[in-house]
């Protein structure tokens, strides 16, 4: 059966450039990389935009088996894109995936029955 784990991250002030140029290169020069690091933890990541009065932000979600230990291994590979990645996300964040992290994680608290898949008629 497979989870829906969803988290908000603050971007640092000043750090919203850094992290579209971040975001862009996730979805072209390290797209092979990063697809490969999602499915070895066993996940597909969904991440959103979002501007606040609070700051910018992003919503990342996981789905898979187990996304909120995926999260947790997101930085004890030692190749060089989880690397780079950590790297970024430590300047972007201030979030340093190579700890284990502290506090509890987001929890689900409501949610809906799931939608039926539509019924696709032949013609």
């Amino acid at each position: 059966m497979t989870k829906l784990f969803a988290m908000a991250i603050p971007i640092l002030a000043g750090k919203t450039e850094q992290w579209k140029t971040f975001s862009n290169d996730l979805k072209t020069k390290y797209r092979k990389e990063f697809n490969a690091s999602r499915k070895s933890l066993g996940v597909q990541e969904r991440t959103f935009f979002q501007s606040t009065p609070m700051g910018d932000m992003i919503i990342v979600t996981l789905q898979g088996e187990d996304p909120q230990g995926a999260f947790q291994k997101f930085g004890e590979k030692t190749d060089e894109f989880t690397k780079w990645f950590t790297s970024q996300t430590k300047e972007i964040h201030g979030i340093d995936l190579t700890q284990k992290q502290s506090g509890k994680l987001p929890e689900l608290v409501v949610e809906t029955e799931a939608i039926e898949e539509p019924v696709h008629l032949l013609k």
